[in-house]
């Protein structure tokens, strides 16, 4: 849903410009230090891009999820790492508070998250909990007006930046699925929290993950998100469900970004007298290509439409999040080969964005859980 066309043009064409001036020269400066450039982080603050999501109230820009998903159109053709830092904040990290906090925790915490003083972080994979979420095994046992938090988080994005952290823990032990988990904002500050080494990963430096080990951590009951306990997983569900179309949408957006590589390097490498776009083998990948970004760009849309219009979108999402993951994944592979032996060398960039990619088919989700989700729905709706 566009609220207002004339003000998201301008949006998109800010992001687009910052692109192309700004994050697409400092990728190989990010890939080499694995660090964003401090003024980086300010320009994207004063952009106000960690606000994006967070409603006009709380000093956000309170976008509709098309207007998200177009923005990550956009900011989504640099290196993923850009989007990383700001994605935990407008997505996972922060929609758990906006979606089912108290009105206190929204004023406290919201405000601070918009202006990107607060760096958001979503703490629910553990050592042994990713996909099967309902079997974490963090506790949080109440004590007065406290609780005190034991347990080790895994692969947390953002973690080593974050202000506070969306925490995911069982409340209630005697309920051993789904029931018994309940959500908390834990500030990053609080005694008792620990950070593993950073992780060293195939791709996406500059996005930082390790461990988040907490122990007799107390955290004040009132940091409860909603102030009930036992809706942590409902909570967690509501996020993902948002964030899957966010991470689609980055996909696509990656995918054109190789994609257009790809066309520039086949219109002017020539071999056999004639570049290499004029082989039939080579448009057919090109083609190929296209056509699936123009299919995952329509799913993403139309999910991001049926949300904004209240409608039920976790086959849609799901949906989109499957297809969109693994098409940039082939459009990656399509890369590399049409780049040839120059597309497995580091100074094109592509092999980089080859790593990169590839944790899109594993976070938010794996495919495999997508399918599953879209299934059991289908048989849900037969029955």
């Amino acid at each position: 849903m566009i609220r207002d066309q004339e003000t998201l043009n301008i949006l998109l064409d800010n992001i687009s410009r910052f692109v192309r001036e700004r994050l697409i020269p400092n990728e190989e400066r990010v890939a080499e230090t694995d660090e964003i450039p401090p003024e980086i982080v300010a320009e994207m603050k004063a952009m106000g891009l960690f606000g994006l999501t967070i409603p006009e109230a709380f000093g956000g820009s309170e976008v509709t999820m098309e207007e998200e998903v177009l923005a990550m159109f956009e900011l989504g053709k640099a290196s993923p790492a850009f989007r990383s830092l700001i994605g935990t904040t407008v997505g996972i990290g922060s929609q758990g508070i906006l979606f089912d906090g108290t009105d206190a925790q929204k004023r406290k915490y919201l405000p601070r998250l918009a202006t990107g003083e607060l760096i958001a972080s979503f703490a629910l994979t553990e050592p042994g909990s990713g996909s099967d979420a309902a079997s974490l095994t963090t506790t949080a046992v109440r004590d007065g007006d406290d609780y005190i938090v034991n347990g080790t988080k895994r692969y947390i994005t953002n973690a080593p930046q974050a202000g506070i952290f969306t925490l995911m823990a069982r409340t209630n032990p005697n309920e051993k699925g789904a029931g018994g988990i309940s959500a908390f904002i834990v500030e990053a500050g609080t005694p008792g929290i620990s950070f593993g080494k950073r992780d060293k990963k195939m791709g996406q430096k500059g996005a930082h993950t390790c461990d988040v080990i907490f122990e007799n951590c107390r955290v004040p009951a009132a940091n409860l998100i909603g102030g009930v306990e036992g809706r942590g997983f409902k909570t967690a569900m509501k996020v993902l469900d948002k964030g899957r179309i966010h991470i689609a949408s980055i996909c696509v957006a990656v995918a054109e970004r190789m994609l257009a590589e790809a066309l520039r390097y086949a219109a002017d490498r020539k071999q056999f007298g004639q570049a290499i776009g004029e082989f039939q083998l080579v448009q057919a990948m090109l083609a190929d290509s296209k056509a699936e970004i123009y299919a995952a760009r329509c799913m993403v849309l139309d999910a991001a439409r049926r949300r904004d219009d209240g409608l039920p979108v976790v086959t849609e999402a799901s949906c989109a999040k499957m297809f969109a993951s693994e098409m940039c994944g082939r459009v990656a592979d399509r890369a590399v080969q049409i780049f040839g032996g120059a597309g497995y060398m580091s100074e094109y960039g592509i092999e980089r964005f080859y790593r990169d990619v590839r944790l899109f088919r594993i976070y938010e989700g794996t495919t495999q859980v997508q399918q599953l989700v879209i299934a059991r729905n289908m048989l849900r709706e037969l029955r």
